[in-house]
């Protein structure tokens, strides 16, 4: 595959090249109806992480972003729970307007989650992770076994999206053509793929995702390109049998997308559910209609699915 079509895949989105060729100015951040968050309270450092806490009872529950996303994608879910739960809402390095990460940025998102963990001494907290943070959860329900109490993965999976069945040894080199795609990328050209794939599988609404696209382009673009080789390099598949907690799945569908790759609601979860088989203790639910952010899509929807799986932990 060509590694512009490899960022496509990472993002969702429609191909880079194609945005290239439009031009296309940030979107202002007046009257952003996402952009206003809710108070924190407590914000502190955790290693690299920036960490939000709301709420001060209740099972402790990690909320991971999706690639270039910040807090704000968690709003609806803040305003659910914070007071039933004490959640931690973490911001990666590189997004959101972060300093870059130093390193590989997944596995030190990685470690610097484990070290959430550890340091505020969490008993067996739920991670919620949506895209690339799903794949985070997993990877450190992995590493932690008994110490994860649950996993949520919004749309986020184990293996890189449309990679399945790429050979091992053809992922470092499709990961640093990423790399080296995104090193060379016009921000004017970036900003217009961004606001394409918003508009076009992001989310529903237009509305919404002319608001999104300019939080979006608050995370560093190199960083971006970053979590996507690493991402695109990694197969946990081999070893979701390590992780102990119960895991659900929340897979998105829209009925005209999936028209256009003659897919159902059930041909979706049916390939879900083959990508994270390992798991011990697995379920994959649809959530319809809707597209990649889900908890902007279907917010009641998706509350009531959460606090499903939180009510049986």
């Amino acid at each position: 595959m060509k590694a512009a079509l490899l960022l496509t895949l990472a993002l969702g989105a429609a191909p880079f090249a194609a945005a290239q060729a439009q031009s296309a100015a940030p979107a202002t951040q007046s009257a952003n109806r996402f952009a206003a968050s809710i108070k924190p309270a407590e914000t502190f450092e955790s290693g690299a992480l920036l960490v939000e806490r709301h709420g001060s009872k209740g099972r402790p529950v990690i909320l991971i972003p999706g690639l270039a996303s910040g807090p704000w994608v968690w709003q609806d879910v803040i305003r659910q729970f914070k007071d039933e739960f004490t959640l931690y809402v973490v911001t990666l390095p590189g997004f959101d307007g972060r300093p870059g990460p130093t390193g590989e940025p997944f596995e030190g998102a990685r470690a610097a989650l484990e070290g959430l963990i550890a340091q505020r001494k969490l008993n067996k907290p739920i991670l919620v992770g949506h895209s690339l943070g799903g794949t985070l959860a997993y990877a450190v329900a992995q590493d932690l076994g008994n110490g994860i109490g649950g996993v949520v993965a919004l749309d986020g999976l184990p293996v890189f999206p449309g990679t399945e069945n790429m050979p091992p040894a053809q992922r470092p080199q499709a990961a640093q053509r990423v790399r080296d795609t995104m090193a060379v990328a016009d921000p004017n050209a970036w900003a217009a793929q961004q606001r394409q794939y918003m508009r076009g599988q992001g989310v529903l609404d237009i509305g919404k995702a002319d608001d999104i696209t300019p939080l979006l382009l608050r995370s560093d673009r190199a960083a971006v390109g970053a979590y996507v080789a690493d991402a695109l390099a990694l197969d946990l598949r081999p070893g979701l049998e390590k992780i102990t907690a119960p895991v659900l799945v929340v897979a998105p569908f829209y009925q005209y997308d999936g028209a256009q790759d003659t897919m159902t609601a059930d041909d979706k979860v049916a390939h879900y559910r083959s990508l994270v088989e390992g798991i011990p203790s697995v379920e994959v639910v649809p959530i319809a209609p809707s597209r990649h952010f889900l908890m902007i899509d279907q917010p009641l929807a998706l509350a009531g699915i959460l606090r499903r799986f939180f009510d049986r932990r």
